[in-house]
């Protein structure tokens, strides 16, 4: 049964911002609070919860009106941001109408003289337990982890609230808090009238709970302060009193001076992407592992034997998958049996099973952007043990010292076992996928993640980090990988150089997305779907081209770019699309003088490009990429990390999911839709 009455619900930022009230069973009044839930790919996932405390005299529109920018990060990183006001709106004869007392400030505590614990003033418990509660029942956020941040008293109530719930609030971050209140005006004001006492007080003061705690209780604590907080010189802040204590207990803190900002919500507004970032890395974390703890994900008990799985066979071109149980024998010496947890859907594997690669082989088991959990261990393998999280990579790295392929820093093609992976081989010339006739079936580049369980070469296998979700990361196993590589390590482009994209799938889009990031001045996207133009400007782009229908008469689409658009052309192109007349295009227009077009697509076996040799005499170059340029084993952990971090989010790209491998032809037929960028498939 819903607890809460929902206000009003408008649109924000690509998710929903809800204000609602309830009557509080601790406070003994109606409350309000707003959450502003993100829109998610699985509309029954649980985001992580973020809660806001407001500061003195503020109510929960203070921050949604003025701090709004922290809900476009919040649904970059799918994170849900819940807001409540300061105190108990219970006004009462004797009531204070003082504005940092009595109903405009509860200071997050549980009062304990009557005369306020009568009416309520309980804003500690209803922060602690009610209010969540009722965020897990009502919006289904915060289930598995939440995080804890707010201003000024918010500031106060959010630390002294973490550091005596650790088990609850995973995180915790302030702006401006009032960081000693015992030793402050308004700390001591509120602990002599709530609680008879400002000894009392040590129990709701974060310096104090730091000292009583003797030992770190976080990883980090963020906070900012401004060095023009009019509050900052009159000794009720006090944050190096807070430092000095956390010093004392090995509690790591983070305070940022900010040059020239005060104590208003413009400060706030300026620095809260930075704290939703912060928090959404630890929140994952934390909302994985509780995932985790939860679910037995990997069976040790058939190491060294053969595993029957569910899979989907590729018998031959442009005919469906079918869906057959098949045998995943051990691995053998250097290799690695995986547990497939999520799979999506890549282009290349489409290209494969329509007959157009000149290495397809049938019958075979598809699949390479695949999120694993390591089931067993082959003979002298060290980098990955059982239940470690990897992406396989169809480009390996050997990483040996004699590789000079691998101790090359311009190129990530390590060849050490590419004759045998191109043949649908492991490393020794052998199979380990057999159907059920005993059969023989390929491997595909050297991953075959269409399957519930793979083996891979351990030179195949990035170990990431334990927290991430595989549903989400598996992307970085090949297409957006490759975009955000093509523009970061194959053409480097800087900050105020200008792009052309061809191409406005995934890996376009992560290209935008990279070239966005990469501080790009202009991104001009280029498709023949103009319903694909608002996910490229949401991902960065500056001008859209229709190049089917949206030309001037005469003109195509190289030429309206290099002296229609630009004059001389764009410094770097990029092909997202596998066809050779975009290709040339591509190259032509890109700058006379200096332009670089950069081929992604994989054309159809047989194609060639061809463009007038003058348009490489004058300055133009073709440069080619394979999965950006990465290096498997070293580059996608770190991609895992910036994901987990909040500074590269990839959500936006899984427009569809499925349960069960068995819904892939399902996936399969969603990538033909026109509309779908990822799909990913749940196996477990």
């Amino acid at each position: 049964m819903r607890l809460s009455t929902i206000k009003s619900t408008i649109a924000v930022a690509g998710g929903n911002l809800y204000r609602c009230s309830h009557p509080s069973t601790i406070t003994n009044s109606e409350m309000l609070f707003s959450i502003f839930k993100p829109s998610l790919p699985d509309p029954l996932e649980s985001p992580p919860a973020l809660f806001y405390l407001s500061g003195l005299t503020c109510t929960d529109s203070n921050f949604i009106e003025k701090a709004s920018s922290a809900f476009q990060t919040a649904q970059d990183l799918g994170i849900a941001i819940v807001v409540c006001g300061t105190s108990s709106q219970n006004r009462f004869e004797g009531d204070s109408e003082s504005w940092d007392f009595g109903h405009n400030a509860g200071f997050y505590v549980d009062a304990t003289e009557e005369k306020w614990k009568s009416k309520g003033y309980s804003m500690y418990s209803y922060v602690v337990s009610e209010l969540p509660s009722l965020i897990n029942s009502d919006f289904n956020c915060g289930v598995h982890s939440r995080g804890i941040f707010g201003h000024s008293m918010g500031g106060h109530g959010a630390l002294q609230v973490a550091f005596k719930n650790p088990e609850i609030f995973c995180s915790v971050s302030a702006f401006a808090p009032i960081c000693n209140p015992v030793e402050a005006a308004w700390g001591k004001k509120a602990f002599e009238g709530y609680l008879g006492s400002v000894d009392a007080g040590k129990e709701y003061d974060a310096t104090e709970l730091v000292k009583k705690k003797g030992a770190k209780t976080f990883d980090d604590i963020l906070i900012d302060v401004g060095t023009k907080d009019q509050f900052l010189g009159d000794g009720q802040l006090l944050p190096q009193n807070f430092k000095l204590a956390a010093d004392m207990s090995q509690q790591k803190v983070t305070i940022r001076m900010q040059e020239g900002y005060d104590h208003s919500y413009h400060f706030i507004n300026t620095f809260v992407s930075d704290h939703v970032k912060f928090h959404a890395k630890r929140l994952k974390a934390e909302q994985r592992s509780k995932i985790l703890q939860a679910t037995e994900e990997v069976d040790t008990s058939m190491t060294g034997k053969p595993i029957k799985c569910n899979a989907m066979v590729a018998r031959g071109p442009k005919q469906p998958l079918t869906h057959e149980t098949i045998t995943v024998d051990p691995p053998k010496a250097g290799e690695v049996r995986v547990k497939v947890m999520a799979n999506a859907l890549c282009h290349t594997d489409i290209y494969t099973l329509d007959g157009l690669d000149p290495e397809g082989l049938f019958p075979c088991v598809l699949g390479h952007e695949a999120g694993c959990i390591v089931e067993s261990v082959g003979e002298g393998v060290l980098s990955v043990k059982p239940g470690d999280r990897v992406i396989p990579g169809y480009t390996p790295q050997c990483a040996k010292p004699s590789c000079i392929f691998c101790m090359s820093p311009k190129t990530n093609l390590c060849p050490a076992i590419r004759s045998t992976q191109g043949a649908g081989k492991m490393p020794d010339g052998t199979t380990r996928l057999r159907d059920e006739k005993g059969e023989e079936l390929y491997h595909f580049m050297g991953c075959s993640t269409m399957a519930e369980y793979a083996v891979l070469a351990e030179i195949s296998c990035a170990k990431i980090d334990d927290s991430a979700p595989l549903d989400k990361v598996c992307l970085f196993g090949c297409g957006v990988a490759t975009g955000l590589g093509a523009v970061w390590n194959t053409c480097k482009v800087q900050k105020g150089e200008t792009v052309a994209v061809f191409g406005l799938g995934a890996v376009g889009l992560s290209v935008i997305q990279g070239a966005k990031m990469a501080g790009a001045s202009r991104i001009i996207a280029v498709d023949i779907n103009p319903k694909k133009f608002e996910a490229a400007v949401k991902a960065g782009a500056t001008d859209c081209v229709d190049s089917l229908n949206g030309l001037p008469e005469g003109k195509n689409v190289q030429q309206h770019i290099a002296g229609g658009l630009t004059q001389w052309g764009v410094d770097y192109s990029f092909d997202c699309t596998g066809i050779v007349s975009v290709m040339r295009a591509a190259l032509e227009c890109s700058h006379r003088g200096w332009g670089v077009s950069c081929i992604i697509g994989v054309a159809a076996s047989g194609h060639e490009i061809s463009t007038r040799p003058f348009q490489l005499v004058t300055g133009r170059s073709w440069r080619g990429t394979a999965f950006g340029g990465f290096k498997t084993r070293t580059d996608v952990p770190k991609l895992v990390d910036k994901y987990l971090e909040g500074e590269l989010p990839i959500e936006q790209y899984i427009t569809h999911t499925f349960e069960g491998v068995d819904k892939t032809n399902e996936a399969i037929d969603a990538l033909h839709s026109g509309d779908c960028l990822r799909a990913v498939v749940k196996y477990f």
